[in-house]
């Protein structure tokens, strides 16, 4: 069924509190991050993940990675944080890294799609950093598009594939990125880049080879 989506300014004072009111019951709010825009849900009440599954029309086989408030949120989503996790952290977060880690039991298996491991991001963003803050629980977002199609760098682009499908847009004009993160599994040894994006590859290569 077709909801209304509200569009709102992330200048409006209230904006923040609309959009923890949104997640906190349950709702989808978009905006913007560091790389593209995203879409998020409260990554702890199941229901509100399924919701953003079927308004991006995502596989559920496929899962949702997660954005933090802060760096210490890693240790409340995951368990036996490698050593290597901290060291890429202090370098390169915030910011456009995603870390693949063991999952915690904290987490619903809706969000790991069942598996044993997590996407997780501290972005280079006050705002999804704020929500999840004050939400208190990390957000399952993911780029605010509808699946397979391009990432959306601006609000326009978010509401021509979502308008009717989330609560809340939140327009922050566009994204200075524009590049999706950059995806390290360190779950395997050794670790490995599953998607080249924003950062600069061969830095990272040489921080992971100091491990």
């Amino acid at each position: 069924m077709s909801i209304k989506t509200l569009v709102i300014s992330t200048d409006m004072p209230d904006a923040v509190a609309q959009a923890v009111a949104v997640l906190t019951a349950g709702g989808l709010v978009a905006f913007p991050t560091d790389t593209v825009y995203g879409v998020g849900a409260h990554a702890l009440l199941p229901d509100a993940v399924k919701r953003l599954f079927a308004a991006k029309v995502r596989p559920e086989g496929k899962a949702i990675p997660l954005l933090l408030g802060e760096a210490a949120d890693l240790e409340r989503v995951s368990c036996d944080v490698p050593a290597l996790a901290w060291r890429l952290i202090a370098a390169l977060w915030p910011g456009a890294l995603t870390l693949v880690v063991p999952r915690g039991p904290l987490l619903p298996d809706i969000v790991t799609a069942g598996g044993p491991s997590v996407a997780v991001r501290l972005p280079d963003h006050a705002l999804p950093r704020t929500l999840a803050q004050r939400l208190g629980a990390p957000l399952a977002a993911t780029s605010a598009n509808l699946s397979g199609q391009a990432a959306a760098i601006t609000a326009d682009a978010v509401l021509a594939q979502l308008d009717g499908r989330i609560e809340l847009l939140l327009d922050g004009g566009p994204c200075a990125g524009g590049v999706a993160s950059t995806v390290v599994d360190l779950t395997v040894q050794p670790p490995a880049i599953l998607r080249p994006g924003a950062l600069d590859l061969a830095r990272l290569r040489r921080l992971l080879a100091a491990d």
